[in-house]
């Protein structure tokens, strides 16, 4: 139900429904929205964009671009509106959040690293901050994702390694 509407847009009531449970029986285990949000985000994604980062039959910059595949329908991102509903830092779902948005920078990082960038970690932030601007974005404008800034960052940090590369060959004879 989060990913269709989106956390904040998603009350109890529409919880309790979907999982054919009374509010009663919600309240037992959870002790509100925020917490079963917070369990929402601990078993949301664990592979990381696994669909992205996995996929074998795409080079290295094409696995980076494939991340800013985001459909105009796509809800946000729930860890960003988990964050921004909750205002607290301590609470178990921003830490989530935080843990989920780590890990998409090194998967990010691992894979520039892959295709050659001079800053792969470098490389891997700009990704994640431009593509949780492209999915506010693609959400806001109902456009499709504007890869071209990816592309950009990527083709730059990659032909920055070969350069970088051809000039220490260059000393070395």
């Amino acid at each position: 139900m989060f990913r269709e509407q989106g956390i904040n847009r998603t009350g109890m009531n529409e919880l309790c429904a979907a999982a054919e449970v009374s509010k009663c029986t919600a309240y037992q285990h959870f002790t509100g929205k925020h917490e079963f949000v917070a369990e929402y985000l601990r078993r949301f994604d664990p592979a990381v964009l696994s669909g992205v980062f996995d996929r074998t039959d795409l080079t290295p910059r094409e696995r980076l671009l494939a991340a800013f595949d985001i459909s105009p329908g796509t809800p946000l991102c729930p860890y960003i509106a988990a964050a921004v509903k909750l205002h607290d830092p301590r609470h178990p779902a921003s830490q989530y959040a935080r843990d989920y948005k780590k890990a998409v920078v090194a998967r990010l990082a691992d894979t520039a690293r892959e295709a050659g960038a001079a800053d792969p970690e470098q490389l891997g932030e700009q990704l994640a901050l431009l593509i949780d601007g492209t999915a506010a974005r693609t959400r806001v404008l109902d456009v499709d994702a504007f890869p071209t800034a990816a592309a950009f960052l990527i083709d730059n940090a990659i032909s920055a390694t070969a350069g970088h590369n051809r000039r220490r060959e260059g000393e070395s004879n």
